[in-house]
C-alpha cells in the first residue's frame, strides 16, 4: 500500500487514540492544520485550531469519559474515512438535555482530508438520533 496512505491512516488513528481518548490537546498543533474546517456530529462547524479546541472541550464537558473506538480506517488520495463507536457518560448539557448520568454508545463515520501531514478538514456524522434516544431514556423502545 502507498506509504502516504498508511501515514494518513496512522495520523487519524493517533488523532483518536492519543488526542481525543486521552484529552491530550497539546497534540492539536501537531495533528491539526491551522485553518481546519471541522463539522462535528452535533451539527456544529468550527474553523481554525482554536475553534477546534473549543469544540473538543465542549464534548469533554458533556462526556468527560468520551471514548472513540476506531472500528475501521479506509484511505484514498488525501482522504481517510473512519468508522467509529463513540461512548461516554452524559455529565453535561447536550442538545438542551441536562446531564442524565446515562452511559451511551453510538456509531459514527468521520471523513478527513490530510494535507502536509495534518488534518485540514473533518466531517463527522454520528447517530445523533440514537444518542438522543439514549439520553432521553427511550433507547429500549421501538422507533
Amino acid at each position: 500500500m502507498n506509504v502516504s496512505l498508511e501515514a494518513n491512516k496512522s495520523l487519524v488513528r493517533r488523532y483518536y487514540e492519543q488526542m481525543w481518548n486521552r484529552w491530550d490537546l497539546s497534540l492539536v498543533d501537531e495533528l491539526i492544520g491551522e485553518g481546519i474546517t471541522f463539522r462535528g456530529s452535533p451539527g456544529v462547524t468550527v474553523r481554525g485550531r482554536e475553534g477546534f479546541r473549543d469544540y473538543v472541550l465542549a464534548v469533554r464537558r458533556a462526556f468527560p469519559d468520551f471514548h472513540n473506538r476506531v472500528e475501521e480506517l479506509l484511505a484514498e488520495g488525501d482522504k481517510v474515512v473512519a468508522r467509529l463507536t463513540y461512548s461516554g457518560t452524559h455529565q453535561g448539557e447536550l442538545f438542551g438535555i441536562e446531564p442524565t448520568g446515562r452511559r451511551v454508545s453510538y456509531a459514527g463515520v468521520a471523513i478527513f482530508r490530510i494535507e502536509s501531514g495534518r488534518i485540514v478538514e473533518g466531517w463527522v456524522l454520528g447517530d445523533v438520533h440514537g444518542l438522543i434516544r439514549q439520553l432521553s431514556g427511550e433507547a429500549g423502545r421501538p422507533a
